[in-house]
């Protein structure tokens, strides 16, 4: 009734002393009681009858040991309040047999006794192991809501980076797309040397801008995952011939040396993609030599082709060769010097190796130099290629008509003047409404539209509505500066050809001229 009633209801902690008197209070009653039936029975009993009482005070003792030994106290009072009479009782009995059994019942006591220390210490330990396991899963389920918080957390932060960059780098790619247009316009004009002098020095800061937004391009594509490399064999040392003659400018610059091995082997790859990591492989191998030179090699490997870039720069410590293929990562740069970079090169490279499936490794010693190599299969076949032709062509005059659509006046009146000085009829629009009134009376042989335009409209709704006007699939381009991650997979999906911000006039060009070709054959 009592361990009911307790039991039902919440125990305060303060109540542990109370409730254990309160036991060691009933067992010393129910000991004694169950003390009093061999002073009962055993003075009239037979033998048989005085072996039965003694088995069973004996039993009960044993159950009572089993049930009450977590708290000893209990158990101790119960033992010897109902031990103690039998054996005071044997030995009133004045016979040796029943004297033997007094002295078993003492030595039975004490076994018992060591036995419920025993269970009292293993149950204690059960208890605290049971504490501390929920102890523990409370501190696990803390540390993990913490994980996730943080994980959500970084999470807000990454995604937080890339509208950040997207935003700030379509911004900045609207003026230098621009300024690329009117650059190549003004050189085509009579200039003084030193006006042309002037004109290439911005054209080289241009440049520059350029190819930091190249790079911040790559990464976000890659980040995208709107990359889809295209597969194919060829040789490569025309690629590293190509690579020699654009960078080893740079090594000599810096008083280093800058060798390329000759290799006959051919691979199956991406020769854009590849020419991508090779580029940012060697770039950052010059950056960060100052004495000795960089070597790109070849080995044969199995079926594999191992490209390797060796440098006798400041080399990476082991705990940092991981990190550097983090993105904004840079090692001797804390003052975040622009002309070292964007820290970004390492972590398009790996990115695209990993998109290519190609392994890309690191082995290097502080203080020697280091080694980057990227291993490729072989191509199935004997590839014969032509050198890469670095020459451009002179661009022939294009009789077509263009419709111009983009929100930014500069670079509308850019391209109208580019257009122009390649012998097209150009007409620009802002918005999609001004180029259908364009069309109603006017059909253009190619259509370009930036691919964000004003009150949330894109280059790919314009097209499709001029087409759908027009009655005929007119050839069309996109040009976007945005690099958020969404809106490349968006651009990607509409089926159009894409460039990106700022292209080159001749980038335009050629990309005219294969749109025109592949529509009239």
């Amino acid at each position: 009734f009592v361990a009911r009633r307790y039991l039902a209801a919440s125990i305060p902690l303060e109540y542990g002393s109370r409730l254990a008197w309160m036991m060691i209070g009933f067992y010393i009653l129910h000991g004694l009681s169950w003390g009093a039936l061999p002073w009962l029975t055993m003075d009239t009993a037979t033998t048989a009858e005085r072996i039965f009482v003694l088995s069973l005070m004996a039993g009960v003792v044993g159950s009572a040991m089993a049930q009450t030994s977590s708290v000893l106290g209990v158990f101790l009072a119960f033992a010897v309040c109902t031990l103690t009479p039998v054996g005071v009782k044997l030995l009133m009995l004045d016979d040796p047999a029943y004297t033997a059994l007094a002295v078993a019942t003492v030595i039975y006591f004490f076994s018992l006794l060591s036995l419920s220390r025993n269970n009292a210490a293993a149950s204690l330990a059960a208890i605290q192991l049971r504490f501390e396991n929920s102890d523990l899963l409370d501190q696990l389920r803390r540390e993990t809501e913490q994980a996730e918080a943080a994980r959500c957390e970084a999470e807000h932060a990454n995604m937080a980076k890339s509208k950040f960059l997207a935003a700030a780098s379509h911004d900045l790619r609207q003026p230098v797309h621009a300024q690329g247009l009117f650059l190549s316009v003004l050189a085509g004009t009579p200039l003084s040397e030193q006006q042309c002098e002037l004109v290439e020095n911005i054209r080289k800061s241009s440049e520059a801008s350029s190819e930091m937004l190249g790079t911040l391009l790559d990464f976000s594509r890659i980040e995208a995952e709107v990359i889809k490399p295209q597969y194919q064999a060829f040789a490569l040392q025309p690629l590293l011939n190509k690579l020699e003659v654009e960078l080893a400018p740079l090594a000599d610059a810096k008083g280093l040396v800058y060798r390329s091995r000759e290799t006959q082997l051919a691979v199956t790859s991406d020769p854009a993609l590849l020419e991508l990591i090779l580029r940012n492989l060697i770039s950052n191998a010059i950056r960060y030599t100052d004495a000795g030179g960089v070597l790109v090699g070849v080995r044969l490997r199995g079926r594999q082709a191992v490209l390797e870039v060796w440098d006798t720069g400041v080399g990476i410590a082991g705990e940092q060769q991981h990190e550097i293929f983090r993105e904004f990562h840079q090692l001797g740069n804390p003052e975040r010097d622009s002309r070292k970079g964007l820290g970004l090169g390492l972590a398009i490279a790996d990115g695209l190796a990993t998109t290519l499936s190609h392994h890309l490794t690191l082995a290097s010693t502080p203080g020697r130099g280091s080694v980057f190599r990227l291993s490729l299969a072989l191509a199935n076949s004997d590839i014969l290629m032509n050198e890469i032709n670095d020459h451009r062509q002179k661009n022939h005059a294009l009789a077509i008509r263009v419709l111009v659509i983009d929100d930014e006046q500069s670079v509308r009146e850019g391209m109208l003047h580019l257009l122009q000085d390649w012998g097209c009829e150009g007409r620009v629009a802002e918005t999609i409404e001004e180029a259908l009134e364009y069309v109603r009376s006017w059909s253009p042989d190619l259509i370009i539209s930036d691919y964000r335009l004003r009150e949330q409209r894109t280059g790919s709704e314009a097209i499709f509505a001029l087409r759908a006007q027009l009655g005929s699939d007119v050839p069309a381009l996109l040009i976007t500066g945005d690099t958020a991650p969404e809106r490349l997979r968006e651009a990607q999906s509409s089926g159009v050809p894409l460039l990106h911000k700022p292209v080159s006039p001749d980038q335009l060009y050629q990309c005219m001229v294969t749109l025109l070709n592949s529509e009239y054959g």
